[in-house]
């Protein structure tokens, strides 16, 4: 039987998408957040009956079951935190150390959940060159794959985590002046977000085959992309709000500031816990 003719999809030079079509008749779909995520292949038999599974061995699909537990505790844990902060500062009795230290934790656990779905990507089962299967390769720590979007989305993600890191540290000090706290908390703030819309734009490629945003409400995986850049959105405006006027050394709307990261902390928090259902 001769080599089964290839069809793929995606946006620029990201592949997402591989059909196989098999000479007799069937067909074999690799897609790429449902192989990272699930361990799976969708296979449809040559007198077109409904696509079936093809799962990746055990080992792939239990390493991909604890990095996906793992990824997901610490979002939802970290979005907590991060939302506990921001009602402590709106609320609370005004400790700016209290609010940044529980801030740093929540930031801990964005790292983690970062550098998991880095993991979660480098240890994903691949496709076999003539399709038909998923092939499990060795477990890696890092790894430089700049043109798989999956592999760009979440290490822009995980880049995002640590430029908060340099923010969530810089709350700490004490005394600064205006022009110091927006270059040394502000700035990293403000980075860290853009970061986090793009890797959530990335997201939304890896699921739409291109780089236009789809609608799929029957999609698992869309809308944890969905939920989790409407929290990126807030903390964005959250932290254009939180810009120290020169003039008056304060803020430029301190309620807007914390409003905003509580409810994008929540989203990532609702997400992580989407997460824990988007397994194999």
């Amino acid at each position: 039987m001769g080599q089964p003719e290839q069809r793929t999809e995606g946006a620029g030079p990201f592949t997402t998408r591989r059909t196989w079509h098999r000479p007799d008749g069937g067909a074999v779909v690799w897609e790429s957040r449902v192989a990272r995520r699930r361990g799976v292949l969708s296979v449809r038999g040559p007198d077109g009956t409904a696509p079936v599974s093809a799962s990746a061995d055990a080992t792939a699909l239990g390493r991909l079951r604890r990095l996906n537990a793992v990824a997901s505790g610490a979002f939802v844990i970290g979005g907590a935190l991060f939302a506990l902060g921001a009602a402590v500062a709106q609320f609370g009795s005004g400790d700016a150390f209290e609010s940044a230290s529980i801030y740093f934790a929540g930031g801990l656990f964005f790292n983690l959940g970062g550098y998991t779905s880095l993991l979660q990507t480098l240890n994903a089962p691949r496709h076999s060159r003539e399709g038909g299967r998923l092939v499990t390769a060795g477990w890696r720590w890092w790894g430089y794959e700049p043109m798989r979007l999956d592999w760009l989305s979440t290490f822009v993600l995980f880049v995002g985590t640590l430029v908060f890191g340099v923010n969530l540290l810089d709350s700490f000090l004490q005394g600064l002046g205006a022009q110091q706290a927006n270059r040394l908390i502000w700035a990293p703030d403000v980075v860290g977000c853009v970061l986090f819309l793009v890797s959530g734009h990335l997201a939304f490629t890896e699921i739409c085959h291109r780089s236009r945003p789809c609608f799929r409400s029957r999609g698992l995986g869309w809308w944890i992309v969905a939920v989790n850049q409407l929290g990126s959105v807030l903390f964005m405006l959250s932290a254009l709000a939180a810009f120290t006027r020169p003039a008056t050394g304060s803020l430029v709307n301190a309620d807007i500031a914390n409003w905003g990261t509580l409810s994008g902390a929540l989203c990532f928090s609702i997400g992580g816990m989407l997460q824990a259902f988007e397994r194999p």
